[in-house]
């Protein structure tokens, strides 16, 4: 239960040092009337897990990449988002549904919740070494237009074998708007 408590902490603390720049920001875009963005794209971009198992090799805190996609669901504030997150050795694919809040023009910021499915249990990736529960917290932005920057933290609880740990990994990486 530490560990469990201890990963939300550190979720919580990386997402806050996510999400300043663009609270602190918002005072600018207070005065365009758009807020949020209601794009769906794909992306691309790294993956570094910055836990480990504290098991062995297969366990430890693993680099990679993503490839990261939202489907905005109508004119509701959720989202439809798929992940896979690579390393050297396997992938995860993460399905998920967020919860996305504007927080400026042009600028969200997500909570989501998914599953990891790993395509071979036991050897590592970014969010662990075992198919797992994934939650997570991000911000997404339009910078140009339809190009979107994007930056999360996502949590797999139990997300290693032979460990109760929690894997933590931070993703990020720049999208295509296709709608």
């Amino acid at each position: 239960m530490k560990r469990l408590l201890k990963s939300f902490i550190t979720i919580s603390a990386l997402s806050s040092l996510i999400v300043a720049p663009f609270v602190l920001s918002a005072g600018q875009a207070s005065a365009e009337t758009k807020k949020g963005t209601d794009a769906s794209y794909i992306g691309a971009g790294v993956a570094a897990g910055v836990t480990s198992g504290g098991q062995g090799i297969n366990d430890a805190a693993t680099f990679g990449g993503n490839v990261t996609g939202r489907a905005k669901l109508g004119n509701t504030p959720f989202s439809a988002r798929g992940n896979v997150l690579w390393s050297d050795k396997t992938s995860a694919i993460i399905p998920e549904i967020s919860v996305d809040v504007p927080i400026a023009n042009r600028t969200n910021a997500y909570l989501t919740g998914g599953y990891s499915f790993l395509e071979k249990d036991g050897s590592p990736t970014p969010i662990g070494n075992r198919d797992s529960v994934v939650v997570g917290a991000g911000v997404e932005s339009e910078v140009a237009n339809n190009f979107l920057v994007y930056t999360n933290a996502k949590v797999g609880l139990g997300a290693y074998q032979n460990s109760d740990a929690s894997a933590v990994t931070i993703n990020g990486g720049l999208g295509y708007r296709f709608k």
